[in-house]
């Protein structure tokens, strides 16, 4: 299971933001997870919960944000939704798609900490 790998990424990434903002504890952390990055939200959202335990982020939840896969045909200008399991022929004009405009993505867009005790 990769996901565990990338939630102790998730973790680690978000404590180091924390951290630069003088901040103890995370509250969340929303990441942005593309339907062909290959990550299983459910199985994601269960390895965060392990990598947390110990951690700044021992009581912060994680928001994952799914981001559709979509295409761009060129030969009629048509984006359109390339599904799963992706199919890149456009559904307009029936020609193959050479570029994918979203779908891939896996990155951390938010994290709310809790600002240390003064």
């Amino acid at each position: 299971m990769h996901e565990l790998s990338i939630a102790t990424a998730i973790v680690e990434q978000a404590a180091e933001i924390a951290r630069a903002d003088g901040a103890d504890a995370v509250s969340s952390v929303t990441v942005r997870v593309g339907e062909l990055a290959g990550v299983v939200p459910d199985a994601l959202h269960f390895a965060f919960e392990v990598a947390r335990d110990g951690t700044a982020l021992a009581g912060a939840r994680l928001i994952v944000e799914q981001v559709p896969a979509r295409a761009w045909c060129g030969g009629c200008a048509e984006e359109f939704a390339v599904g799963m399991p992706p199919f890149f022929w456009c559904p307009r004009c029936d020609r193959p798609s050479q570029e994918l405009r979203g779908g891939r993505e896996l990155e951390i867009t938010g994290v709310a900490a809790v600002p240390a005790p003064a």
